[in-house]
């Protein structure tokens, strides 16, 4: 696939980067207090709605930052990078992207096979239709340890690709993350560096 100049991502890349970002981590957050066996009834359900609905909020973001991510060209590597680095942060790029996706589809798969058949209310707004599966207490126990094993699989990349970013910027000093802040980080960067010390 063409690659686009090495000088940055589109604006819609960038919005959805940090918009898909921000909700990940709010929803292992909230996916961690939820699960708390000592927390009241009512607010565990009220979370457990919020969940969902900013996970479903996810799904779509992700599929969108999926699919433009596969019609435009994409962006040239970091200079400077090995093949292996290169082929590592391709993968674990890949490897989020299809996280995105893949783990609020495994929620969803939790609702809509429990016998409980509790709804999801988006935002209070529309209720989420269950998808057309068999409901039993075994399909859900093995959604749900899915859904937990995809979800910690995703933290454990995230730590992975932010400690790649700093190190980036503060160690090897180059654009990997300037360049997921938009133009105007760049060319504050590039001043810096071209006044020197």
């Amino acid at each position: 696939m063409p690659r686009r100049p090495a000088d940055g991502y589109d604006p819609i890349a960038i919005v959805l980067h940090w918009l898909i970002a921000t909700l990940i981590v709010g929803l292992l957050v909230l996916g961690f207090v939820m699960t708390r066996q000592s927390i009241d009834p009512a607010l565990q359900f009220s979370l457990f709605q919020w969940h969902k609905s900013f996970g479903m909020l996810a799904l779509l973001l992700a599929a969108v930052r999926l699919i433009h991510s596969l019609t435009v060209m994409r962006v040239t590597p970091v200079e400077g990078l090995s093949a292996l680095e290169r082929l590592s942060a391709d993968a674990v790029h890949y490897l989020l992207m299809i996280l995105a996706v893949v783990v609020p589809v495994a929620g969803w798969m939790i609702a809509s096979v429990s016998p409980l058949e509790i709804p999801t209310f988006a935002f209070n707004l529309v209720v989420i239709p269950h998808l057309p599966v068999p409901k039993s207490d075994a399909a859900e126990a093995l959604w749900t340890t899915i859904h937990a094993v995809l979800a910690y699989s995703t933290l454990a990349l995230v730590l992975l690709h932010s400690g790649a970013a700093l190190y980036h910027h503060y160690v090897r000093h180059d654009d990997a993350l300037t360049r997921m802040l938009g133009n105007r980080h760049r060319a504050v960067k590039t001043s810096i560096e071209e006044q020197g010390p």
